[in-house]
C-alpha cells in the first residue's frame, strides 16, 4: 500500500523494569512526515506479567490514528533480541502464521530499530481487536 503521510503513531511501554510507574510516562506520539515515517527515542521495556499469571515478552504498544480508519488500529512492537521470550509470549504466540506473526517484530536497521507498519495488502502488519 502506499504510505500514509497524515496519520499519527502513539506508543505506550513500561519501564526497563516492566513496572508501568508514575515517574516514567512511557507515552509517545509522533506524526507520520516524509511520506509516511515516524520516529521515537525511547528506552527497552522490560518483560511484563501477563493475563494468565505469565510474563509477556518486552513490547512497545501501538496505536495508529488516520484519516479513513473509522477506529485506531492497535499492535505490538517486539524486539529481534528476545527470541526466547517472544517464542512464549501469550499474545505474540496467540498468531498462528509465522509470517504473519513475524510482522510484530522490529529488525535492526544499523544501530537502530525499525519497524514498519504496513495496513493493508502484502505483508500487512498483524492488528489486535480491542
Amino acid at each position: 500500500g502506499d504510505p500514509v503521510p497524515d496519520a499519527m503513531v502513539e506508543i505506550w511501554q513500561a519501564d526497563p523494569a516492566g513496572r508501568y510507574d508514575e515517574g516514567f510516562s512511557g507515552f509517545g506520539r509522533s506524526d507520520t512526515v516524509d511520506g509516511g515515517s515516524f520516529s521515537f527515542v525511547t528506552v527497552k521495556p522490560g518483560p511484563v506479567p501477563g493475563p494468565d499469571g505469565g510474563t509477556q515478552a518486552p513490547h512497545i504498544m501501538v496505536s495508529v490514528f488516520a484519516r479513513g480508519l473509522l477506529k485506531r488500529l492497535v499492535t505490538r512492537i517486539y524486539f529481534p533480541d528476545e527470541g526466547d521470550a517472544n517464542a512464549s509470549d501469550p499474545v505474540l504466540t496467540s498468531i498462528e502464521d509465522p509470517d504473519y506473526r513475524g510482522t510484530l517484530i522490529a529488525r535492526d536497521d544499523g544501530g537502530a530499530l525499525r519497524f514498519d507498519i504496513r495496513l493493508q495488502g502484502e505483508n500487512q502488519t498483524a492488528f489486535f481487536e480491542l
